[in-house]
């Protein structure tokens, strides 16, 4: 079996954060009053893409070996 399911799951990951990585960069600061001036949309995008780089690495780290 040549699939290793933490390639597509850390492509998915990495995209998704940095379109949210994107998204909470160039918004406005108002949409971020309800939740104390966190942008929220910033931290959760830098963890999922951290999350997703490191699966698609551990995938790519065990397809070489």
């Amino acid at each position: 079996m040549g699939l290793d399911i933490r390639i597509p799951i850390g492509a998915m990951f990495s995209i998704l954060g940095a379109i949210l990585v994107l998204f909470g960069l160039m918004a406005s600061k108002e949409i971020y009053e309800k939740s104390l001036g966190i942008n929220v949309n910033l931290w959760w995008g830098a963890v999922m893409l951290a999350f997703g780089v490191l699966m698609f690495v551990f995938g790519k780290r065990a397809k070489d070996i």
